[in-house]
């Protein structure tokens, strides 16, 4: 493209359009990423954050880690490291030397700039769910293997909900698209749908070269423009214990190499791919994303790296994973100290092991999230939408959890817990004294409208009132604001320019074939 984005971007639109759009429905929180404004929990004591770095550097020198891409293996032999048929074993001084070279903080610029999102220090953000291969709604009462209309509608919301920062991976996967080109459909559903960062899959290197291209074409930007900053990330995992793949590294490479964003997010889980211990589990987790984030150092200096956990524990008595558990929050605080330890912004999950949108799904995502605000998480994955340990994607369990998000943030606005004259409110007690109540008086008439969070989704009425009004159950009332939400949704503007260029590459790029697949 010989032009630069200065035309196409215009396109762009507001963030607030969709806030404003979305008050026939409900009124939300404005656009607004939040900053955490608490102080981390920390389980770990100095001797215990020293403890689990040398086992986790133990690991990589004396046990090693598996890189079964051979491009991967020549780059670590250029730089020195021991490199023994697909097992490398490398210096903790070489790990440290590359991981110091990653940016603590770094910014996510997509297709609208008002929605650029910032990755590091104290702020949080949350995704959509991402990559279940099945759907549940309550109007289908079943689970179903996802398709292409059920991705868009929950692309929808993903656009919709001021509390959810970014687009991460599939939201379900549509199976009835074929493989080969699901990802340019997918992408153009995403890139027209919603104006929100977004990832690409590393899973060959057709996905992600097309992936790079289509969000370049619609940001407007031209090649040198893309590459100056991130406008786009992916996230790997490791293949646990000690083994990271060839298409998840070739990806990464790819990326690394084109300045776009990079999160590695081992997923052990205590018992079966970690040691049952959660201090084992988080020491084995360190050691798979710091050896990875290395490689991507050595090959560009400075790429933005995010280091993810995804450290839970099974249900010793079947196998099955779970989550939101004790254990999945502590070890989550653990890594987040540790993440601070190397100075890499972190990626932990709102994730839960229910089937259906229920009080177990609540309280176990809850307890996920809450450990994502302890912990000093930068970015939350699946914070909305997620069931059955990733196998299925909600619509209704979507809108549950945008109103716990909603809720988190404003815990996390700082009026709340202000302390000035006007909080403390003498005036307004000595007003009111010993037998008075403060519904009439002007300091509370001052403030009434924005004083207390205001739900969009739970019901605050008495039990009469609430089967007066037909006794509905929160499921039921979020899968009616679904359907309303679809019913009126606008998709962001899109400059026709960059539709059309977007649509011709996708036409052309299946002509072409897409990308091989094994079947």
């Amino acid at each position: 493209m010989a032009e630069t984005g200065a035309r196409k971007r215009r396109g762009g639109g507001r963030a607030g359009a969709a806030a404003r759009r979305g008050s026939e429905v409900l009124e939300q929180m404005p656009w607004n990423p939040p900053r955490n404004i608490d102080r981390p929990t920390e389980p770990l004591s100095e001797e215990g954050i020293q403890a689990i770095h040398e086992g986790a550097m133990r690991i990589l020198e004396e046990i090693g880690v598996v890189f079964l891409n051979p491009e991967a293996l020549e780059i670590f032999k250029q730089a020195g490291v021991k490199v023994e048929g697909e097992l490398v074993k490398m210096d903790r001084d070489f790990v440290m030397e590359m991981v110091g070279k990653a940016p603590r903080e770094f910014s996510i610029t997509p297709r609208n700039p008002d929605r650029t999102i910032p990755l590091g220090g104290n702020h949080i953000l949350f995704g959509n769910v991402s990559s279940p291969p099945n759907y549940w709604d309550m109007e289908l009462n079943k689970k179903v293997a996802g398709n292409r209309e059920q991705c868009r509608n929950l692309l929808k919301l993903t656009q919709y909900f001021n509390c959810i920062h970014f687009a991460g991976g599939y939201p379900v996967e549509p199976v009835d698209i074929h493989a080969s080109v699901r990802h340019l459909d997918v992408l153009y559903d995403k890139l027209t749908l919603t104006d929100k960062a977004m990832h690409a899959y590393s899973l060959g290197k057709e996905r992600v070269e097309d992936v790079m291209e289509m969000v370049r074409i619609a940001g407007g930007l031209s090649h040198e423009e893309f590459e100056a900053k991130p406008h786009m990330y992916t996230n790997i995992n490791s293949t646990s214990p000690l083994k990271h793949d060839f298409p998840m590294i070739d990806g990464c490479l790819r990326l690394a190499r084109r300045g776009q964003a990079i999160v590695v997010s081992p997923f052990t889980l205590a018992g079966a791919m970690a040691p049952v211990t959660m201090a084992g589990a988080v020491a084995q987790s360190i050691a798979e994303s710091l050896c990875a984030i290395a490689l991507f150092q050595y090959v560009r200096p400075g790429t933005p790296c995010v280091i993810g956990t995804f450290t839970s524990n099974v249900d010793m008595k079947s196998g099955a994973p779970a989550f939101g558990t004790p254990e999945y929050m502590r070890s989550t605080q653990m890594t987040g100290q540790m993440a601070r330890f190397y100075g890499l912004p972190m990626r932990s999950s709102g994730v839960c092991a229910a089937n259906v949108p229920d009080g177990q799904a609540v309280w176990e995502t809850s307890n996920s999230l809450w450990a994502a605000v302890q912990s000093g998480t930068n970015m939350v994955y699946h914070a909305a939408g997620w069931l059955e340990g990733g196998l299925i994607a909600s619509p209704e369990k979507f809108i549950m959890d945008c109103e716990i998000l909603q809720q988190i943030e404003r815990y996390m606005q700082p009026q709340i817990s202000a302390t000035g004259p006007e909080e403390i409110a003498l005036d307004a007690i000595k007003e009111v004294g010993n037998d008075g109540h403060f519904f009439g008086i002007q300091h509370t008439q001052d403030r009434y409208a924005t004083a207390f969070y205001q739900p969009f989704l739970s019901d605050w009425r008495n039990y009469e009132a609430w089967e007066q009004a037909g006794a509905t159950w929160t499921a039921e009332r979020a899968h009616k604001m679904f359907k309303k939400i679809i019913g009126s949704f606008e998709e962001p503007p899109m400059d026709a320019g960059i539709r059309d260029e977007l649509a011709d590459f996708v036409a052309r790029r299946k002509a072409e074939g897409g990308a091989p697949t094994d079947f």
